[in-house]
């Protein structure tokens, strides 16, 4: 594992602890967090928003996302962690997968942390592996 790929996970761990709490989840009280890493070497964090109204809530891999392009305009995610509750391994769903795979770098990995310190890595294209990568007009 070399340093450049450490730092960039412990970073995204960080600042998914760090936002963890700010998650709005009154509805399921699974609260999420999740944070992506650019080619250029910044990090943005997000949480999940629920809403009454389900499904117009937000999962925190979108609002991250959301987040990155909003105050950078960043297009190249190379990492994302996602992080859960108590012994909860969170993965992203299938919508997100696919939010992902838009912006994501070819060798973009996806971290699993609970927030009790477990933790598992896999690479993106694992996790969705025939998703939609550009748009083709007929």
């Amino acid at each position: 594992m070399n340093d450049d790929r450490s730092d960039g996970r412990q970073r995204l761990r960080r600042a998914t602890a760090e936002v963890a709490t700010r998650s709005y989840a009154p509805y399921s009280g699974f609260n999420v967090a999740a944070a992506v890493l650019t080619a250029e070497g910044e990090v943005f964090a997000g949480v999940n928003v629920e809403n009454v109204a389900f499904p117009s809530g937000q999962c925190a891999e979108a609002t991250a996302i959301g987040n990155m392009v909003t105050n950078v305009g960043a297009r190249s995610i190379v990492a994302v962690a996602v992080r859960g509750p108590g012994e909860t391994l969170v993965w992203p769903c299938g919508n997100c997968r696919q939010k992902l795979v838009e912006l994501a770098a070819p060798e973009c990995s996806v971290l699993a942390i609970s927030a009790d310190g477990a933790e598992q890595e896999r690479a993106l294209a694992d996790l969705l592996p025939f998703g939609f990568t550009e748009f083709e007009s007929q």
